[in-house]
């Protein structure tokens, strides 16, 4: 039946009446939706004291640290022997290799017969003087006579004369025959030289090693001629098998490098690391790729091949104390700074960083033994962010 207009009157201010305690029952709801949650899930970690050791990587290749060049020291010889390979281990004087003799030979038979023929002259000169000598005694006696006769008017002009004369040629005779002597001296001692000097060139068709080492590399061929303009040596030896790791570093470490440091080398392909240490620190650093130069000597020299790469780690420092990880730290322009964890409120704390090595960084203040960190700072929450705690295993 239809609805009279009171009643719809009456019924609307039911209504309205009964709105109050409608919208009372549904706050307490509402409230409840409106509450903040929990914070969201981030990875923690927990500072641990630990030891930490910081090091250098190094990189570069293995080189002889002494690199001996071995080169003919005559022309035009023709290598007829060869006695060493690559790889040999030789002792110091060892002959490498021979070179032809048979014109030297030929030279020294030369050069002796002149050395006789020398030797012959000088005696002969010296026969001359001693008879010199004599018929210049001879002929100065008969001058005195002469003349003291010619004093005493017994003698004639002509007879003085011709005593005079002899005198003189007497005298003359005797010095051409040490004139002689002295040019004959000469010669032998040109032919005694000229035999020296064959022999140092027969020695020197032995081409030896002057220091011991390992043959590293061998370009004399048999039936080849040695030259003294050839561009490659006849031998390269490696001076006592000497071997060395060459490496580049980046000048910012080189300040905490030093002479003696421990230096474990691992050779290309090697399965376990060598012992090293290094030996020099070039004073240059190259313009360009701002890198400078380490030498580093390898424990009792083993076989490793010249030229193969290899990579060294430089320990330069080790201690005990309380380590993070590096993803833990964020750097920012007033230095280095962690997200510490403490009831779920995240707090940021300047940290003061020591060691640094294997991914994690020694924390020398700012944060003690136990505390909590954000395992990744910086990436997903801020100073005052409240989180739900995951801590790492």
């Amino acid at each position: 039946m239809p609805v009279s207009r009171k009643s719809i009157i009456a019924l609307s201010l039911l209504a309205f009446a009964a709105a109050p305690g409608i919208a009372r029952a549904q706050a307490p709801a509402a409230a409840a939706v409106q509450q903040p949650t929990a914070g969201p899930a981030i990875t923690v970690t927990t500072a641990k004291r630990g030891e930490i050791v910081q090091s250098v990587v190094v990189s570069g290749s293995m080189i002889a640290r002494e690199e001996i060049i071995v080169a003919p020291e005559i022309d035009g010889f023709v290598i007829v022997e060869l006695l060493a390979e690559e790889g040999d281990r030789v002792a110091a004087g060892e002959v490498l290799a021979r070179l032809s003799r048979t014109t030297l030979e030929v030279q020294r038979s030369q050069s002796a017969a002149q050395i006789d023929r020398a030797e012959a002259g000088v005696d002969q000169a010296k026969a001359q003087i001693v008879e010199a000598e004599a018929n210049l005694v001879q002929a100065n006696n008969a001058f005195d006579r002469t003349k003291a006769l010619r004093d005493n008017g017994n003698a004639s002009l002509e007879t003085f004369d011709q005593r005079s004369a002899a005198a003189r040629s007497a005298q003359a005779r005797l010095n051409s025959a040490k004139q002689a002597l002295a040019i004959m001296t000469a010669d032998l001692a040109l032919a005694k030289a000229q035999a020296k000097d064959i022999e140092v060139r027969l020695a020197r068709t032995e081409i030896k090693t002057p220091k011991a080492g390992i043959v590293s590399r061998r370009n004399a061929r048999l039936g080849a001629m040695a030259t003294l303009a050839s561009a490659e040596p006849l031998f390269k030896i490696i001076a006592d098998g000497a071997i060395e790791l060459e490496a580049e570093v980046a000048e910012v470490e080189l300040p905490s490098l030093r002479i003696g440091q421990k230096v474990a080398v691992t050779p290309a392909g090697a399965a376990q690391a060598l012992e090293g240490e290094i030996r020099l620190i070039a004073p240059e650093v190259d313009k360009a790729s701002r890198l400078g130069r380490v030498r580093i000597a390898l424990k009792d020299n083993p076989p490793v091949a010249l030229g193969s790469f290899a990579r060294g780690v430089i320990e330069t420092g080790r201690k005990t104390n309380v380590v993070l990880p590096l993803s833990a730290i964020t750097y920012t322009r007033a230095g280095a700074t962690v997200q510490a964890v403490k009831d779920a409120r995240v707090t940021t704390k300047k940290v003061e960083l020591g060691l640094i090595g294997d991914g994690r960084a020694e924390i020398v203040s700012g944060l003690a033994e136990g505390e909590s960190v954000v395992a990744r700072a910086g990436t997903f929450v801020r100073d005052g962010d409240v989180i739900t705690p995951v801590a790492t295993n």
